[in-house]
């Protein structure tokens, strides 16, 4: 694993991976088997969103198959798609994560997890104690009405962009270019960075 650089950033709420952090992930990787980059979006604005969100990490870590690589620093953010505050604000991050599971398995797990959180799907765009969404998987494009490929609004939202440019200012979103750029062309209202607050690697 190599840490992503962050040299020439401004952004106090960068960190870097320690050694050996990165030292353990690495030896984690012997036990996976060619493995695949995903990039996968949380969130939560029911409960303690904080727990919540380290509680969803810790558990896709134990996934057999998956090892979490990375994680961007934590966002408050406005909830899309209501009237402004009609809802709590969100808690949102992103991480990068190494997987044999096909994209299928992955939306299975990230599903088990939101289940395991209660989550509650009673309407669109409604309150969750957590969101579980896979924005990316390595290079694939798909347009499997039960999984789409990448995310199919992961370019137009702020507090998908912000984090994951954070993690990786390089990335590419499949089919839409580089997240620098669509993060610049959507801007960051609503989505503010959360310096005081902090998710770790799982151990």
């Amino acid at each position: 694993m190599t840490a992503f650089s962050t040299e020439g950033q401004s952004d106090p709420t960068v960190q870097p991976v320690p050694a050996s952090v990165v030292e353990q992930v690495d030896a984690a990787d012997i036990t996976l088997s060619n493995p695949k980059s995903a990039v996968i979006s949380l969130g939560s604005n029911l409960g303690n969103r904080m727990e919540t969100l380290q509680g969803a990490i810790d558990a896709l870590e134990d996934t057999p198959g998956l090892r979490v690589k990375a994680i961007s620093p934590v966002y408050e953010t406005e909830p899309w798609g209501v009237a402004p505050g009609s809802q709590p604000s969100y808690f949102n991050a992103v991480i990068v994560v190494r997987t044999t599971l096909p994209p299928p398995s992955l939306l299975e797990r990230g599903q088990a997890i939101e289940e395991a959180f209660d989550r509650v799907r009673e309407e669109r765009w409604g309150p969750r104690t957590i969101d579980v969404d896979i924005v990316a998987y390595a290079d694939v494009v798909s347009d499997d009405p039960a999984l789409v490929l990448p995310h199919p609004r992961a370019h137009e939202r702020a507090f998908v962009l912000a984090p994951w440019h954070d993690v990786d200012p390089t990335a590419q979103l499949p089919g839409h270019g580089p997240v620098a750029d669509l993060l610049g062309a959507v801007g960051r209202d609503g989505v503010q960075p959360r310096t005081d607050l902090e998710l770790r690697l799982p151990e």
